[in-house]
């Protein structure tokens, strides 16, 4: 099953250019190096080398396990081994640790298409990547992503985003996660539009980007919107691209706002997991609501679920747990075949662990997880996202991060962990309360520094005790 495009514009990592055609050429000397391997690592730098490692893997029909860079070594060790990786492929000056897989230094590689490319005759349904989850509730679980959900889910992204080859996909995300690399890697080369990934997602770079190279289609997570919202000579840049897309986390309200102020656009948000691909989006010619993430894309089927499984109605109101259907899920986890089974309902549903909201019109909006985000307090069922927002609408918050905390009365009580200036605990709980219902205001908040993230700039919310 070919992923790719017949034909198709450069990729620009970081300054360094590759037409389509050396690339192909390039990752085609990968694949005749590495075909009829089990899986193979790439060591997922922000550089034309992971570009060619991970093509040349779909090109051979081999497993990729795309390998986060700044992984600490519990980490690292924990992927290779549990992915059964039998080699890593990289730059020729990586280093590779002793007991580590042998190093198949790509930079060394022909790329002038040596072994001849094609797919190898790999079925649709063979695993394309193993993705490794963030690991926030243990050890990450490898998520096996077959050819054809990649397939399907860009093919209905593009439709959604209206996303063709007259575009400039611009990013500067991570190549180990499906944003970065599946949305922001294989989408470009299966639409055939031009990449220019900056490296590091800053909003200066995302700025030059748009004024020297055309971009039209932008990628980032809400800590770059956020940073470009606070920068309005690089948010006044992007006044000429086509479509502004956030994801991988909730965008916060007031960000969405201040963006549409500074750049003309209203964002597009979407949903998706990694076990998922992207399932829930706004759509290029539709509509944009701040604090919803949309409509389900073509072939995705959702409903919400409550905790004895009982179906929850669509009414713009009631949370519910986020159960998906589509052609675009995950074949399972690696090696784990009793979380695979418990991560479907028994009538083949998977089970997000996400608590959202659907609208009657089929707007979902994304309360937050399951275990950190729907706090039950005094009988209610409370979503963290909501506070959040009316959080981040005082001008003195920079960050809000909510949960619940355990209460001898309440059962659990809405608790705040606050990064602002200038603004005392009281007047916050007082600000909430005035917005929202008296049972969702925080009881307790708490001032801090800075809120613990992942590489993805989700905020880590078992993390936030340690505060």
């Amino acid at each position: 099953m070919d992923l790719f495009g017949e034909t198709g514009g450069p990729v620009r990592i970081a300054g360094r250019e590759l037409p389509r055609d050396e690339l192909l050429g390039w990752a085609s000397a990968v694949a005749a190096e590495i075909r009829g391997a089990d899986a193979v690592a790439v060591h997922a730098t922000a550089s034309p080398e992971t570009v060619a490692a991970v093509v040349g893997g779909l090109l051979a029909g081999v497993p990729v396990v795309p390998l986060p860079p700044d992984s600490g070594p519990a980490e690292r060790a924990h992927i290779l081994g549990d992915s059964g990786a039998s080699m890593i492929l990289a730059a020729g000056s990586t280093r590779v640790q002793d007991r580590e897989p042998p190093l198949l230094p790509v930079d060394r590689l022909p790329r002038d298409g040596g072994g001849g490319a094609g797919p190898g005759g790999a079925p649709a349904e063979a695993t394309a990547l193993v993705l490794y989850t963030s690991g926030t509730t243990g050890a990450p679980k490898g998520v096996l992503v077959s050819r054809s959900a990649i397939a399907a889910g860009l093919d209905a992204l593009a439709e959604a985003w209206a996303w063709t080859p007259e575009d400039v996909l611009v990013h500067g995300l991570p190549l180990f996660h499906v944003h970065g690399l599946v949305l922001g890697v294989l989408g470009a080369l299966r639409v055939g539009s031009p990449l220019v990934h900056t490296g590091r997602p800053k909003p200066e770079l995302y700025a030059a980007a748009a004024r020297s190279d055309g971009g039209s289609l932008f990628f980032g997570v809400p800590t770059v919107w956020s940073r470009t919202a606070a920068d309005p000579a690089a948010a006044q840049a992007l006044r000429g691209a086509r479509l502004l897309v956030s994801g991988s986390a909730a965008l916060p309200v007031p960000v969405f706002e201040r963006l549409a102020g500074l750049t003309g656009h209203r964002l597009v948000e979407r949903y998706g997991m990694t076990e998922t691909l992207i399932t829930l989006s706004a759509r290029a010619d539709g509509d944009r609501r701040p604090g919803y993430v949309g409509t389900p894309l073509a072939g995705v089927e959702t409903r919400l679920a409550a905790e004895d499984g009982a179906p929850v109605p669509p009414d713009g109101e009631t949370p519910g747990e986020l159960h998906v259907r589509a052609p675009l899920l995950f074949k399972g986890y690696l090696n784990r075949p009793e979380a695979t089974a418990e991560s479907f309902a028994p009538d083949g549903w998977f089970r997000t662990g996400d608590i959202a909201v659907i609208g009657p019109d089929g707007w979902h909006r994304i309360v937050g997880r399951a275990s950190t985000d729907l706090i039950k307090s005094g009988g209610y069922r409370i979503g963290a996202g909501e506070i959040e927002n009316a959080l981040l609408a005082h001008p003195g918050v920079r960050e809000a991060a909510v949960v619940g905390t355990p209460h001898d009365d309440l059962g659990e009580q809405v608790t705040a962990y606050v990064v602002a200036d200038g603004v005392a605990e009281g007047q916050l709980i007082d600000f909430v309360a005035e917005r929202l219902s008296a049972h969702k205001r925080p009881r307790v908040v708490h001032l801090v520094g800075a809120l613990p993230r992942n590489a993805m700039g989700k905020v880590v919310k078992t993390r936030l005790g340690e505060l």
